[in-house]
Order: C-alpha cells, then sequence, then structure tokens
C-alpha cells in the first residue's frame, strides 16, 4: 500500500488490486460512520482510493501505511437486478473471444452475481466485477462515437450499463431498460460501490 499527499487535503491510497480497494473503500467508510475517520469524500477506483476534506492527510498515510487492511465485510442482501435483453451488436465477437455460443455467454453473464467496484466515466456508470478471468475482453480496436443508453457492455474484467449516450470502446452484449441515473431520485444513481447485482434475461 503506498499513500500520497494530493494538494493540502487529500490522499491518494494506491493498492495492488481492485479487491483491496474494494476492501480499503468499505474500511474506510466503516471508520467514517463511527467517527474515527473525519473526510469529506472517499471514492474508491481500480486500484485505489481518494480521500478528501481531510485535517491531515500526511498522519492518515502514516496509520494507514503500517496497518493491515481487514477484508471487506459481507455483502448486503439485497441485490439489484437489472433486466436484460442479449442483443447487442458484439454479441457475437464475445462469444467467438470466448470460444462459445451466443447463448451460452448471455447464460454466464446473466448466471453472475456482481459487485459494483467503483463508478465514474460518467453519472451512474458502474464498473462491475464478478466474471472470472478467462472471460476477460478486449475493447473494441475503434471506439464507437455513440453508445446507445441502456447498452450493457464488457471491457477487460468490467460489466458496464451506459446511463446515457455517450461515446465508448466497450463491447456490447445486450440492453436494459433500467434507468441508471436520475436526478430526481434519491440517491440519484441506481447502482453505488459495494452493491451486488445480476442480469435478468435471456438470448
Amino acid at each position: 500500500m503506498r499513500a500520497l499527499p494530493v494538494g493540502n487535503g487529500a490522499l491518494l491510497v494506491e493498492v495492488s488490486s481492485d479487491e483491496e480497494a474494494q476492501a480499503l473503500h468499505a474500511e474506510l467508510v466503516r471508520r467514517r460512520t463511527e467517527g474515527s475517520l473525519s473526510v469529506r469524500e472517499i471514492v474508491p477506483a481500480a486500484r485505489t482510493v481518494l480521500l478528501d476534506g481531510l485535517a491531515d492527510p500526511v498522519r492518515l498515510a502514516a496509520q494507514l501505511t503500517a496497518s493491515e487492511v481487514p477484508p471487506a465485510p459481507p455483502r448486503p442482501r439485497e441485490v439489484v437486478e437489472l433486466p436484460v435483453r442479449y442483443d447487442g451488436p458484439d454479441l457475437a465477437d464475445v462469444a467467438a473471444h470466448w470460444g462459445v455460443s451466443p447463448e451460452e455467454v448471455a447464460r454466464v453473464h446473466a448466471g453472475t452475481e456482481f459487485t459494483v467496484a467503483f463508478c465514474g466515466f460518467a453519472p451512474g456508470f458502474g464498473y462491475l466485477t464478478g466474471l472470472p478471468t478467462r472471460y476477460d475482453v478486449p475493447r473494441r480496436a475503434t471506439p464507437r462515437t455513440a453508445v446507445p443508453p441502456g447498452s450493457v457492455a464488457l471491457a477487460g474484467p468490467y460489466t458496464g450499463v451506459y446511463p446515457r449516450s455517450s461515446p465508448g470502446g466497450w463491447q456490447l452484449i445486450g440492453t436494459t431498460d433500467a434507468v441508471l441515473w436520475d436526478h430526481a431520485r434519491v440517491p440519484a444513481a441506481l447502482l453505488s460501490p459495494g452493491t451486488r447485482v445480476r442480469f435478468v434475461g435471456a438470448p
């Protein structure tokens, strides 16, 4: 673990895997909830956690690097289910990359329980982990200039759902009508770090 001060009141903590980042994020949120950590924002990413609004980031950096991060606690029981149609334009390419049929891609994907590792790219976009590494897929060689909202996509070890139309280079395998971001909803984002997710559907 490495902790780097950022500006006057922030700290960027680097770890070696997304599992460690999730565990560190859970521990820091726990400390803030119990009152032993005063921080304005805790933002997880693939292998980092950013803390902003710290009174003494240097002191916290020393504490974190000298301690062991406990494993992430058991995930909450509630699972967000996202209806999906496995009708994406890249489904056949993903099937070929996996060496299976398109129907098997749908079966494997729908049979996996995902966890939101972190959020970013666009409001409401969650980076979901859960597929074994043998199912990693590369990004498209040529990104699309516009990906339709609700597109269910794969890239590397992640699954994601585009909350709105935007450019993107992920492999599109399906479509959902779920609303990922609604500013009139509290919270606005349907998915947040630590959320358990299942896709419900068929080809």
